[in-house]
């Protein structure tokens, strides 16, 4: 694979991942494990990582596939605690993005802040402000989508 990774992780739930973007220490990681335990616990059906810190994004028939750099393959980074290995899907089209520490998230956000163009392919988006949760928004969205 060719093409340059993003800073970004992804974590397939169900039977789309979920993009999360934002800058280095805004709890990406850290929502990826959220995400991985809520499912534990029975909160959503099915939860695998996919890629934590690098992801190569791919514009393919319309879909954006997320793919982990293989070096990083399975490999989870939990500030003060290390590197953790998990088991990882190989590759999952991308359903929706999430950023971390976004600075234009609102309460109620305008119609283009709730869009993402990657590699040009729009795709629903989530902007969580700095100092907020993202988890329990992020399990109202999955289990609204999940409804759908």
């Amino acid at each position: 694979m060719n093409d340059p990774t993003i800073h970004a992780s992804a974590v397939l739930i169900g039977p789309r991942a979920v993009l999360i973007r934002g800058p280095s220490g805004s709890g990406k990681s850290r929502l990826v494990l959220a995400l991985l335990q809520a499912a534990k616990a029975g909160h959503l059906p099915f939860v695998r990582l996919v890629a934590d810190d690098r992801v190569h994004v791919e514009a393919v028939n319309g879909r954006l596939l997320v793919r982990p750099p293989q070096a990083l393959t399975g490999l989870l980074e939990l500030r003060g605690s290390g590197i953790h290995q998990q088991e990882a899907e190989p590759v999952a089209t991308v359903g929706w993005v999430v950023d971390l520490a976004a600075q234009d998230a609102a309460r109620l956000p305008e119609q283009q802040a709730r869009e993402a163009v990657i590699r040009g392919i729009r795709l629903p988006r989530l902007a969580v402000a700095a100092g907020h949760e993202a988890l329990p928004l992020l399990l109202a969205v999955a289990q609204t989508l999940s409804r759908n």
